[in-house]
């Protein structure tokens, strides 16, 4: 495998690696908390050289790290293990090899320092999680000299007998030698797209990916035994950092700390926390003036950046880089922004058509002529005066900008809008899946969350202690009815504090406008609804962003329990 130079070696105020969120973090273990892990997984200041997105060997790429907090005593000597029984059965000579790197060393001596059973316990539950990884063919490497102090980290490195292993077991589609001719278009459309593509030439992402494809690789699902019928000229790109970081989740996930029956991988080990978060790296800095080029970069400087916000995406890179789910997202997202570009230009000609008819609206006259000034009654009983119908002038013409004989013709387009945007973004998608090789592609399942995972094993270890026997537990309706009484509870307090501050703001209005129109001062009087209308409006502000903010801690505690 080729070494990449500038990780190889480079200064040492260049020292920091990046985590990409492929899938949600907070989903495997990755929390608020540790935002101090980012930037923090590289060598001392005394080191002269920075391996990065390598191990030390500068050859191995990592493609996933596992993040976990340990103590050191202070005597300067680590944790020892306390005895065990059957200890011996559990751990395997070959789980006993310390990883490569400047890991923990078990020292034994007549002056032991004070253990912390506890922290005892994890190390231990760690290095069994590591050995069985090993014995899964990953390859590990341990790293705790770090810029913060007590975080060390795990690389992990799958090796390519590893990645066929997995491919095959994932029915993972791969490009194959086999190559066919796209057909072109001829004619009066061949030139009719031509034109097209030098009128939107400058508004077309910079990216070799979103170039017009001419001839395309045959994908089929990855065989061990069949590797002569795929193209693997360059082994070290056939499998690109997401399927890489997809397959060292998926054994993640299934490998097991413990011989129990109910282990359930690394979720249990985050959720217990074991480890303090679990995430691959992105494939490289995108900062700098000397950054080798890398799809992260490409995508920073042609994507992720304001400067760029009138050209079209580089979808296909999106979808190597993230992975077909978020690449089907953001294709549906950019179908959406371009369909509202109709929309938006028929909506600002209605608007225009009323600014220009506003004068000739009889309506809105009749109400502004002074000559046929009307007075009409009084607004409450008793404190409430006589008013003229002028001065509703400002508001009829105001209404008239957004309520004309054009909205009826835009409420019709925009019925036939939605239809078309549904059957554009099926003919997209059925496109993508071409593109992409989705057909026969089946959406993987949400993983239950860490916490769920971990109290479904607590409850299943309690009543294996009691009945020594049991299948596979669940959580049934009893664990769950606290939980949903609180939902409950919870869900119907929030609805009734939305329509008591509905009600108070009406209260508000109806107090405010009695209290203005006895006024003393003929300019309270005089402007009534604009004063009540306007203050109504800011206080709805206020309350729905506070509201919002209470909302959403509450929705995050409700789905924790």
């Amino acid at each position: 495998m080729r070494m990449n130079k500038k990780y190889s070696c480079l200064p040492a105020e260049e020292k920091g690696i990046h985590i990409i969120n492929i899938r949600a973090i907070e989903d495997i273990g990755y929390d608020q908390h540790e935002s101090t892990l980012l930037n923090s997984l590289s060598k001392n200041p005394d080191a002269d050289c920075k391996y990065g997105l390598y191990f030390r060997d500068g050859k191995r790429k990592v493609d996933y790290i596992l993040v976990y907090h340990y103590k050191k005593s202070s005597a300067g000597k680590t944790l020892a293990r306390r005895p065990q029984q059957n200890d011996a059965s559990v751990r395997s000579s070959r789980q006993d090899q310390p990883l490569p790197g400047k890991g923990v060393q078990l020292e034994m001596g007549d002056s032991e320092p004070h253990m912390d059973y506890h922290e005892d316990d994890k190390r231990f539950r760690r290095e069994e999680y590591e050995g069985n990884l090993v014995e899964a063919g990953l390859e590990l490497e341990r790293d705790e000299d770090t810029k913060i102090h007590g975080i060390g980290f795990v690389k992990i490195h799958a090796p390519w007998n590893v990645l066929c292993r997995e491919a095959e077991f994932l029915k993972l589609k791969m490009p194959t030698k086999k190559m066919y001719q796209i057909n072109q278009t001829h004619g009066l459309l061949k030139k009719i797209n031509s034109v097209i593509q030098k009128i939107t030439e400058p508004i077309q992402p910079k990216v070799a990916e979103h170039k017009p494809q001419t001839v395309k690789r045959l994908s089929y699902p990855f065989s061990r035994e069949k590797q002569h019928l795929f193209d693997l000229s360059d082994k070290d790109s056939f499998f690109d950092s997401k399927t890489r970081s997809t397959i060292v989740y998926e054994i993640l996930k299934r490998t097991t700390c413990t011989k129990a029956k109910y282990s359930m991988g690394i979720t249990s080990l985050l959720a217990n926390g074991v480890y303090s978060a679990a995430y691959p790296l992105h494939d490289g800095d995108y900062e700098g003036e000397n950054v080798e080029p890398n799809d992260r970069k490409l995508l920073c400087e042609e994507w992720a950046s304001y400067g760029v916000f009138y050209k079209y995406q580089p979808i296909d890179l999106v979808r190597k880089y993230f992975g077909e789910k978020i690449g089907l997202y953001f294709a549906w997202l950019g179908v959406y922004t371009q369909m509202l570009i109709p929309a938006s230009i028929v909506g600002i000609i209605v608007f225009l058509y009323g600014c220009a008819t506003v004068d000739e609206n009889i309506p809105s006259m009749e109400m502004c002529d002074q000559r046929n000034n009307i007075t009409m009654c009084p607004l409450c009983d008793k404190t409430c005066s006589y008013w003229k119908m002028s001065s509703a002038c400002a508001t009829a013409r105001a209404s008239h900008l957004f309520d004309n004989p054009a909205t009826v013709f835009f409420s019709v387009f925009m019925a036939l809008w939605a239809a078309t945007f549904m059957e554009h973004w099926k003919r997209k998608q059925m496109r993508l899946n071409y593109r992409w090789d989705l057909t026969g592609f089946e959406e993987e399942e949400d993983h239950p969350r860490a916490e769920y995972e971990a109290k479904v094993l607590e409850k299943s270890l309690r009543k294996e202690h009691k009945h020594k026997e049991t299948d596979k537990e669940k959580l049934t309706w009893k664990d769950r009815f606290p939980a949903y009484l609180t939902n409950f509870v919870g869900i119907i307090f929030m609805v009734g504090l939305t329509f008591a501050i509905v009600f108070g703001v009406i209260i508000y209005r109806i107090s405010t406008a009695a209290a203005l129109a006895i006024s003393s001062t003929p300019s309270g009087r005089s402007s009534v609804r604009v004063t009540v209308t306007a203050t109504a409006v800011i206080i709805n502000l206020v309350v729905i962003i506070i509201l919002d903010e209470v909302y959403g801690c509450i929705a995050r505690w409700l789905t924790q329990i």
